[in-house]
């Protein structure tokens, strides 16, 4: 059961240094789900072999131009391709006027597929979706605009039968699906046997939680707490620490692995480097000083959650 990130663009503000601007594209079972379309989104899609077709929701975390240039070019290609599938936008306000004005001056063919725009607050946690596979809610953010992070949470999955038990109690296969989720077995004799001895745990489910564009804020921990695979932005190294501080609207390398660590995450992954820094071992180090188990998302880098 697949549940696997691919990054597509880590650059803050502009493409640089052979980055692009910040996308990423989640995986969960062949399902895909966009998160921010930052400017070359759909030639990092090909360039990485993701499946775009597949994509029926995008999650935009805020109006910033380096989150949402790629979105009108990506919805106008799926129009131009034959699209025909339903396509769903989670976005702050705004994002919607951006893409029809778009498509109206580019006069851009009317499309042939649903286009729908869910358009959410950034002050509270919202659930954005909810499917068979998992759901999506977002996290608030500290910016100068209306920003969420999402955290997106596989549902859990059913128990495993004990084989021994199917033997021993001679349970039909009609009932197997029931049990599963939880449900006692009685034997031809009337006799109730208790789910926890026909079956154990199945696979424990899957996080990942994506924190925008966000000042060091411990708000979100409830949300992210014992999170299995978190990234974080991380646009600065300690040199700006008091830079931003005072502007209040991004965080260092070092704050990411903090937050990480108080989190209790499995795993961090950090981005949204700005462009002064060629060299992203620096802000890599800094954040393994306060989080161990940090690795650069870089693009094209992919990190799967076992």
């Amino acid at each position: 059961m697949k549940f696997q990130i691919t990054i597509l663009g880590c650059s803050a503000a502009y493409p640089a240094n052979g980055l692009l601007t910040t996308s990423q594209v989640l995986n969960i079972n062949e399902k895909y789900y966009l998160i921010d379309c930052g400017e070359g989104t759909q030639a990092q899609l090909r360039k990485y072999r993701v499946k775009a077709s597949k994509i029926n929701h995008i999650f935009i975390s805020h109006i910033h131009g380096d989150h949402i240039l790629g979105l009108p070019g990506l919805i106008g290609s799926f129009g131009l391709l034959g699209r025909v599938a339903p396509l769903h936008i989670y976005c702050p306000e705004g994002v919607k006027e951006f893409v029809e004005a778009f498509l109206k001056y580019t006069k851009v063919r009317k499309l042939i597929y649903p286009l729908h725009f869910h358009v959410h607050q950034s002050t509270e946690p919202t659930l954005l979706l909810d499917n068979e596979d998992l759901t999506v809610t977002t996290i608030p953010m500290k910016h100068d605009a209306p920003t969420t992070g999402f955290l997106f949470q596989e549902k859990e999955r059913p128990r495993n039968m004990r084989k021994e038990a199917i033997e021993k109690y001679d349970i039909p296969y009609q009932q197997m699906t029931a049990i599963k989720n939880g449900a006692d077995f009685r034997t031809a004799t009337g006799k109730v046997i208790p789910n926890k001895e026909l079956t154990k745990a199945g696979k424990p489910s899957r996080s990942f939680a994506f924190c925008s564009d966000t000042a060091y804020t411990e708000t979100i921990l409830p949300q992210i707490k014992n999170v299995d695979l978190l990234y974080h932005e991380a646009t600065f190294g300690d040199e700006k620490l008091e830079d931003i501080q005072e502007r209040n609207i991004h965080s260092t390398a070092r704050q990411a692995g903090q937050i990480a660590c108080q989190a209790n995450a499995k795993r961090l992954i950090i981005g949204h480097f700005s462009p002064r820094y060629k060299d992203l071992e620096v802000l890599l180090t800094q954040a393994r000083e306060a989080f161990k188990n940090t690795d650069l998302a870089i693009d094209g880098r992919v990190f799967n959650v076992k």
